[in-house]
């Protein structure tokens, strides 16, 4: 423990450590009281922030690309395609997302592409049900 000395001119003494001895054995004064860690400045907590936003953006970017892939393979095989051919469309239908925000571009995509094979509704749902499944596949990887 810090050697300490009794710090006058206030109504009563109290104990104030006088130093740290770090490895080196030089003395050097200790700016933080016993216990007690420095706070995290205000630019700190914005950068954390700023990190925490950038990285549930791209983990929202990643999951609905995610999704969007699943959905192809998904809809690839109502239409019969398989292997390479069912990559094909599942790329397609990731591309098609980057037409407009949201997710209307690859619904009308995939609904016109299956027409009576499955309703819009039925599709809406399937994306929800996939978007699930791709956030688990995601923290799975992570």
């Amino acid at each position: 423990m810090a050697p300490m000395c009794r710090a006058e001119g206030r109504s009563g003494a109290m104990a104030v450590p006088l130093a740290t001895r770090p490895s080196g054995g030089h003395m050097r004064p200790n700016p933080w009281p016993a216990g007690v860690l420095p706070v995290p400045t205000f630019d700190d907590r914005e950068n954390a922030f700023e990190n925490k936003f950038a990285h549930d953006a791209e983990m929202q970017f990643k999951a609905e690309a995610r999704r969007n892939k699943l959905l192809g393979l998904w809809a690839a095989g109502l239409l019969g395609k398989s292997g390479d051919d069912a990559a094909a469309y599942a790329k397609e239908v990731v591309a098609a997302d980057f037409q407009e925000a949201g997710d209307d571009d690859v619904l009308r995509k995939v609904a016109a592409d299956l027409g009576a094979l499955a309703t819009p509704d039925t599709i809406r749902a399937r994306m929800t049900e996939l978007m699930v499944e791709a956030k688990r596949q995601l923290m799975s990887e992570v």
